[in-house]
């Protein structure tokens, strides 16, 4: 038998710390008995070589294709919309249009532990809501083409109760979508999923997967009205879930910034030096007989008398109670009346903010009523069905982004409808004087041709999300006119507006070439040339030097914040320097690279360059490569 000695003796388990850090990283791995599960590692490896079998576990139809899915690499990459991008030169928010799966594999790249907070608002799976094609294989005739080709839309799966695979399809899109956006997240950070009673049990099972059980924090429940709807046919419904997971157990500060009414309960009687206070409670609930430690008698300093409660201990031990006599902060009423004392509690110590609670009420988190006219002062009446109130995701982003240090952090919204979290995000960095920044991503469903959503123009709801975003824009520019501004609320203003892209085929042509087996060796290396000059031309003639310069610096870990410098000393070739803020390189997408700008590379190898690998010869590649080590890279 194991004693505590042998824990002392005994070195570190090694083994139970790589098996601590793997559930850390990879909690889909583990059962929820906490065992790991060596089916799942060889799944990771090789999906074909595992048969499925039945365990204790939360399964369903679809659910290791999914997760397939989910950690299948994509080719997709992202192309910047100049045209709908609003103040661009100086913000650093961003909305993407395109099918979020994809969004997110190719956002891995740039934004992996980077997200501070998630905050979704999916489909609810009711019956009447659309579900996402997964299928984006370049080598089908499927989402590419629809969105090239915005007039026959985006074909998408509808979802009735008719079909066998209700919650199945249901928990397919959230599963892969989930496991991906854990990447995203910081280890401190913090992820809010929306979501009504038809799914919410079986959303709390695929989280608990996906992010551990450890890691959830609180089931909210949000009062979206104060009325009840007499068209329910049982009863009504007047709240929505917000579950939220944390993504590690790193430490993280969750505190509810403090209110007018609850500075009221703060006075200062004593005229205490130290500031307003309240007072709790000095006696343990616990009786005598449970807690003897706590059981001692304390003295009145105003009457002298010798006191100890009758039934029940005191919530300290007796030299915690000694330091509260020598600081001051037993209080005893006015002049000592009070039969037993209590705990001073200083206002100024409550400068963290407040525990929060897991009931918002309607008056502090807004309502769908509010929402409903929210969106419609900015864009229209009835564009978009059931939006969320701003108010209660700026509710979700003072609670964890409520330090100096994290207002600068990035919040991401990947089921962004009608763009509330941008709008939320914005308001509260003009409430507060933060600069976080918003990524919203929405597909381009086509909006019914007979919604007033289409009558006002939006064919699609990322259009919604784009115009919604950029009518808060103009409504704080517009209210700052012919003020006198600090230079503090100017530069809020300066950082309003985002960056637009798009979801879109890699600038790259895909090198798939297989030999003809009906003809020779020759014949067949003839045929690769000419594969291999053909897609070079395309890559000439189809892209042009943004999206390719996009694309690499995507696929180089640059964030979609990036800015180009053209660089004036190279004459031959149209070199830019990029950064990110934290990434930085020379980059040039020239067909052909002159031996002068060769030649400064060779001469300056502590600089990052990235080029085309084709418009390098052999040589040039070679003393490249030979001289810079790492710090060059030829796509």
């Amino acid at each position: 038998m194991e004693t505590y000695k042998d824990h002392i003796t005994l070195s570190p388990d090694m083994n139970e710390e790589r098996l601590t850090k793997l559930r850390e990283l990879f909690p889909d791995w583990f059962t929820q008995e906490g065992y790991l599960d060596i089916n799942e590692v060889k799944k990771a490896v090789n999906p074909n070589s595992v048969e499925e079998t039945e365990r204790y576990e939360f399964r369903w139809f679809g659910k290791s294709a999914a997760k397939r899915n989910a950690f299948t690499p994509t080719r997709a990459t992202l192309h910047y919309d100049e045209k709908r991008s609003v103040n661009a030169e100086t913000t650093e928010n961003i909305i993407i249009e395109g099918e979020n799966l994809e969004v997110l594999k190719v956002l891995t790249s740039s934004y992996r532990n980077k997200v501070k907070c998630i905050y979704i608002d999916p489909p609810y799976n009711t019956g009447e809501d659309f579900l996402y094609n997964d299928d984006f294989s370049e080598s089908k005739k499927s989402y590419w083409e629809r969105t090239e080709v915005k007039e026959e839309g985006i074909t998408l799966d509808t979802n009735s109760d008719s079909d066998g695979r209700f919650h199945s399809n249901w928990l397919d899109d959230m599963y892969s979508r989930l496991l991906v956006a854990r990447t995203l997240l910081r280890p401190d950070g913090v992820i809010f999923i929306s979501m009504d009673d038809h799914e919410i049990h079986h959303l709390r099972k695929v989280c608990d997967e996906v992010f551990g059980e450890e890691n959830f924090l609180v089931n909210i429940i949000w009062e979206k009205r104060q009325t009840r709807s007499n068209n329910s046919k049982l009863f009504g419904t007047n709240t929505e879930h917000i579950v939220c997971y944390r993504r590690s157990q790193e430490i993280i500060d969750i505190k509810e910034p403090r209110t007018d009414s609850a500075n009221a309960l703060y006075s200062n009687p004593d005229n205490d030096p130290r500031g307003l206070w309240t007072s709790i409670l000095y006696t343990n609930p616990a009786l005598k007989e449970e807690r003897p430690n706590l059981c001692y008698t304390i003295t009145n300093p105003f009457t002298g008398e010798e006191i100890e409660h009758p039934t029940n201990a005191w919530k300290y031990e007796y030299n915690t109670y000694l330091q509260h006599v020598s600081e001051n902060r037993l209080w005893w009423g006015q002049d000592g009346h009070n039969k037993y004392p209590r705990l001073k509690k200083f206002l100024s110590d409550m400068e963290g903010g407040m525990v929060p609670t897991n009931i918002w009420k309607s008056e502090d988190a807004g309502t769908t009523d509010k929402a409903t006219t929210e969106l419609e002062s900015l864009i229209g009446r009835g564009v978009f069905p059931f939006p969320k109130p701003a108010q209660l995701v700026q509710k979700a982003i003072s609670y964890i982004i409520n330090k100096e240090e994290d207002k600068d952090c990035i919040v991401l919204d990947f089921f962004a409808g009608s763009g509330t979290t941008g709008h939320a995000v914005m308001n509260q960095n003009i409430k507060d004087g933060g600069h976080r920044k918003f990524i919203l991503v929405q597909i381009p469903q086509l909006t019914d041709e007979n919604s007033n959503a289409r009558r006002a123009g939006y064919k699609t709801i990322s259009e919604i999300t784009i115009a919604r975003n950029k009518a808060v824009v103009e409504r704080y520019q517009k209210e700052s006119e012919g003020k006198i501004l600090d230079e503090e609320y100017k530069q809020q203003l300066k950082q309003l507006g985002f960056k637009v892209f798009t979801l879109s085929k890699s600038s790259f042509p895909r090198t798939d070439f297989a030999p003809d087996p009906t003809k020779n060796e020759e014949e067949n290396l003839a045929l690769f040339h000419d594969y291999i000059k053909e897609k070079e031309w395309q890559l000439t003639i189809a892209f042009n030097d943004e999206e390719l310069i996009t694309e690499i610096l995507i696929k180089q870990g640059f964030m979609l914040t990036y800015k180009l410098e053209k660089q004036d000393r190279f004459t031959q070739n149209t070199v830019y320097w990029a950064t990110d803020g934290e990434k930085e390189a020379y980059i040039t997408v020239d067909a052909n690279l002159n031996d002068e700008t060769v030649e400064y590379f060779m001469q300056h190898t502590d600089k990052k360059f990235i080029c085309i690998e084709r418009a390098l010869d052999t040589t040039k590649k070679f003393n490249l490569k030979e001289k810079m080590q790492e710090k060059f890279y030829a796509f």
